[in-house]
């Protein structure tokens, strides 16, 4: 493949920044899905909210809106957007946890690398905040599962053998277990 068809290449095959600026602001829309599995132990803790450093998917949550608003950030040819609306999802099943980001926009890219970020650092938040328990999590398929927008236009993993695995339809959203409450521990000799 010539450098040529790859946007970020120019035709010395050097880096560079696309140029959006011709383009007419379309809304722009991008769903990404990723996973963290665990140990059985663990999931039963999750599900249980028994995580010493607190409400696990909480933090994700958080972490992972703040991954998508700051990709620009940390991919280095990625434009910085102004996101319309971030929507993370979370749900814990046998083998550990799903991850679906929802991103949509109105501008002249993205969305897709948005998406991709936010499950990513969702993810990472996840093993953090559980390596004390399980330090084999695995963090995988990471994966865009839709897109719309654009020139590019419509885009949906698994139609027209664009895939190799069906998009599956997003999971009702998982509430975040609440942190139990712990006792204080005690010190030294009890006195009586």
């Amino acid at each position: 493949m010539a450098a040529s068809e790859f946007s970020h290449l120019d035709d010395r095959g050097q880096l560079r920044m696309v140029d959006v600026g011709g383009k007419q602001p379309t809304v722009r829309t991008a769903v990404a899905a990723g996973e963290v599995r665990m140990s059985p132990a663990l999931v039963a803790r999750l599900r249980r909210g028994e995580i010493e450093k607190g409400n696990v998917l909480a933090a994700a949550h958080a972490a992972g809106v703040l991954g998508a608003k700051r990709t620009a950030e940390l991919i280095p040819l990625c434009h910085p957007l102004a996101l319309d609306h971030i929507n993370l999802r979370f749900k814990v099943v046998a083998r550990g946890v799903e991850i679906t980001a929802a991103i949509r926009l109105t501008g002249r890219t993205g969305a897709e690398m948005e998406a991709l970020t936010a499950v990513a650092v969702a993810a990472l938040t996840i093993y953090d905040m559980c390596k004390a328990v399980d330090r084999e999590m695995v963090i995988g398929e990471i994966r865009l599962i839709e897109k719309s927008g654009g020139r590019s236009g419509h885009f949906k993993r698994g139609a027209h053998g664009s895939g190799r695995r069906g998009a599956a339809a997003p999971g009702p959203v998982a509430q975040p277990p609440r942190a139990r409450a712990r006792k204080p521990r005690r010190r030294g000799k009890a006195t009586e």
